[in-house]
C-alpha cells in the first residue's frame, strides 16, 4: 500500500487489485466509459461478470510480469492502472499498460503517479523490459503525459476506432526499460 496527496489535497491510496474488488471495478469501468471517448469502451459496456472478472484478477496477481493497481480515496476507487503480460516465452518481456482515471480527478497528478508506479514495477520484476500502450491519435494530454515519461509513438493503426460514426487512429507507443 502506498498513499499520496493530490494537488488538491486529497490523500489517495495505490494498493493491487484483489478479487474483492471485482463488482466495483466492473462499476467503476461502466461509469468511466461515458466520460471520456478515449476509452475502448463505451458507459455500461464493460459486459464482464464479477466471478469471471475475480477470477482474471487472481488469475493476474499469479503473474510475476502482471498487476493491477487500484488508486482509491476513502475506498472508493478513483482510478484503476495494469500492466498485462503473455506468458508466451518469447513474449513475456512486454507489458501492455492500461489506465483509467475518473474525470473529476484529471489535472491533479493521478495519472503521472499511476503511471511512475506501474514503471517502476514493471523495471523491478526481473522479467519486463519494453511496456507498450495504444492511445488515440488525438488524445493530446494523454500523449503528452507519455512521451514526457519516455514512450515513443512506433506506429499508426489507421481508423481501427469507430464512434457515432467518426473513424480515429490509433498510436501504439512503446518504453524499453
Amino acid at each position: 500500500m502506498m498513499k499520496f496527496r493530490l494537488r488538491d489535497g486529497n490523500e489517495v491510496t495505490i494498493i493491487e487489485a484483489t478479487k474483492e474488488y471485482a463488482q466495483r471495478m466492473i462499476d467503476f469501468y461502466n461509469v468511466v466509459g461515458g466520460e471520456t471517448d478515449f476509452l475502448s469502451f463505451g458507459k455500461d459496456e464493460f459486459k464482464r461478470n464479477a466471478e469471471e472478472y475475480q477470477e482474471y484478477i487472481e488469475t493476474t496477481r499469479l503473474e510475476q510480469n502482471s498487476i493491477i493497481l487500484l488508486a482509491t480515496i476513502d475506498d472508493e476507487i478513483i482510478s484503476i492502472a495494469s500492466i498485462t503480460s503473455s506468458q508466451k516465452v518469447r513474449m513475456k518481456h512486454v507489458g501492455t499498460l492500461g489506465i483509467v482515471v475518473s474525470k473529476q480527478f484529471i489535472g491533479q497528478g493521478l495519472g503521472t503517479e499511476m503511471m511512475v508506479r506501474l514503471i517502476q514495477w514493471a523495471a523491478s520484476n526481473g522479467i519486463t523490459n519494453k511496456i507498450s500502450l495504444v492511445t488515440r491519435e488525438d488524445n493530446i494530454h494523454a500523449i503528452e503525459l507519455y512521451e514526457k515519461l519516455g514512450f515513443e509513438k512506433e506506429g499508426l493503426i489507421k481508423k481501427d476506432n469507430l464512434i457515432n460514426g467518426v473513424y480515429y487512429n490509433t498510436y501504439i507507443m512503446g518504453l524499453f526499460l
